[in-house]
């Protein structure tokens, strides 16, 4: 019996020291944060005009939508151009926010520059945000983004233009 005392006893002193390395161990692990969606894409898809300036109703056009993702940084440039019967291009600098491995909302700030005729942003250069969400799909180069752009003052005789995109995108 004594052999039994000796064996157990020697057994619990060397489980209550890797218990307590164990607990060391963890009460100084670093907790784990979600990183930004990795990567930047170019995509396609459509857009919505949810304004007119001139009573004719919103409009329908195409999206190229193209992120270039900073690595060391919260950051993104952001560029899109709306292909319909008018163009426009709306450079933007957004600020990206992880809300897991894969997703990523953002606000971005930029320009509405209409190239040709009226476009679903207007018809006048003005100040843009653009706030939306980029969900990169597991295990593949995929991303779905959706967002709006707001172009205040988008209109020559006054108003704000509105429209809402998603799409599809490769990452590189």
């Amino acid at each position: 019996m004594e052999f039994l005392t000796g064996l157990f006893g020697r057994f619990d002193k060397k489980l209550g020291i890797c218990g307590a390395a164990l607990i060391g161990i963890c009460a100084i692990q670093a907790p784990a944060s979600a990183q930004a969606a990795y990567g930047s894409y170019v995509g396609v898809g459509p857009a919505f005009g949810l304004s007119s300036g001139d009573g004719d109703g919103s409009r329908v056009s195409a999206v190229v939508a193209g992120r270039y993702k900073f690595l060391r940084a919260p950051i993104s440039l952001r560029a899109q151009a709306f292909i319909g019967s008018g163009t426009a291009i709306v450079p933007t600098v957004s600020y990206d926010y992880p809300l897991n491995w894969q997703t990523d909302i953002y606000i971005g700030a930029g320009a509405s520059i209409p190239l040709g005729g009226d476009t679903v942003l207007g018809n006048r250069t003005s100040f843009a945000i653009q706030p939306g969400i980029d969900y990169a799909l597991p295990n593949s180069n995929v991303v779905v983004f959706g967002n709006a752009v707001i172009a205040f003052d988008g209109y020559k005789n006054g108003g704000t233009a509105a429209t809402l995109q998603g799409g599809v995108g490769l990452r590189f």
